[in-house]
């Protein structure tokens, strides 16, 4: 019988099973009130987590080094690729190899390149942890995600979700739309313009999930449980005139929330730019930086299983 435990590389949101999941979720919210207490654990004492992103970030690097320092683990950060080997030229295969041959006992990976994590689990014997590559995929995003959705809502089966802004670059939203597919009854609205839509590679995917392509959220704003807020990617536009003719297609404003007699939980992966206003923040449903938090718990329930302590 499957103990429902998560082990090995994290490389897609599509290898999860919906036991390993619900029993990562019941994990992460019995390591909620320690943490929240300023409690730590001892568990991973003697183990090295090396977090590599070569590529920038705030949320994910420093919820998973946190984490690995509340389980009590030893955290490696590869720092700016700026500053290493890579600057001068070095591959990314060389680079890798290196930080495997140094013996940790997980590597964080992000990169920019679709494919990268893949590429370095096959060469590395540490466990990798992709923590974004590209606009492919981020799988511990799409956990704490759904996580905070249970948390909020006290399930996942039945919700209606709309995901906005784009959805054609965006990772959050692919692996997002990846762990909803395996839950019942779940229908997600996928909310922008044309030239934004979620990519059909991702829709192929899904075998469990309703799903529709909507461009105006007014239409089913009242209809949703979620409302999963995403900024442009402009550092992946290929054409800079694209991006400016795109940035503010939606903006989600109180003034503008206000023309609805229901507004649902506002989620947002971060950093936003212009498509969710500050002052969103004070309403109840605003989320997202709960949202952010439980990255901390749901990472930290993540490593403790990857390193089986």
């Amino acid at each position: 019988m499957s103990t429902g435990r998560i082990n090995g590389d994290i490389i897609s949101a599509k290898q999860f099973t919906r036991e390993q999941m619900e029993r990562l979720f019941d994990d992460a919210s019995a390591l909620k009130p320690v943490f929240s207490a300023r409690k730590r654990l001892d568990d991973a004492r003697g183990r090295i987590i090396a977090t590599v992103f070569m590529e920038p970030s705030t949320r994910t690097r420093l919820s998973f080094q946190f984490a690995g320092v509340a389980i009590g683990a030893s955290v490696i950060d590869f720092g700016s690729s700026d500053m290493s080997s890579i600057a001068k030229g070095e591959t990314f295969e060389d680079t890798m190899r290196m930080i495997d041959d140094y013996g940790p006992d997980v590597i964080v990976l992000r990169q920019r390149v679709p494919g990268n994590a893949a590429r370095a689990a096959d060469m590395c014997d540490a466990p990798v942890i992709n923590a974004g590559d590209g606009s492919n995929e981020h799988p511990t995003q799409a956990l704490l995600d759904t996580f905070t959705m249970r948390e909020l809502m006290g399930k996942v089966d039945g919700l209606t979700i709309g995901m906005m802004g784009d959805l054609r670059y965006g990772r959050t939203t692919s692996s997002l739309s990846y762990v909803l597919d395996k839950f019942d009854d779940v229908t997600v609205y996928y909310i922008a313009p044309q030239e934004l839509k979620m990519r059909e590679e991702v829709t192929g995917e899904l075998h469990n999930l309703r799903y529709e392509s909507v461009t105006r959220p007014d239409d089913i704003m009242e209809d949703l449980d979620v409302l999963y807020v995403t900024r442009l990617q402009k550092e992946r536009f290929t054409d800079p005139s694209q991006y400016d003719a795109l940035k503010g297609s939606y903006s989600i404003t109180v003034d503008y929330l206000r023309k609805f007699k229901k507004v649902p939980i506002i989620m947002h992966p971060l950093p936003r730019i212009d498509e969710l206003s500050v002052d969103v923040d004070a309403l109840p449903q605003a989320k997202y930086f709960e949202e952010a938090r439980n990255g901390l718990y749901v990472r930290a329930a993540l490593l403790k299983q990857i390193l089986n302590v």
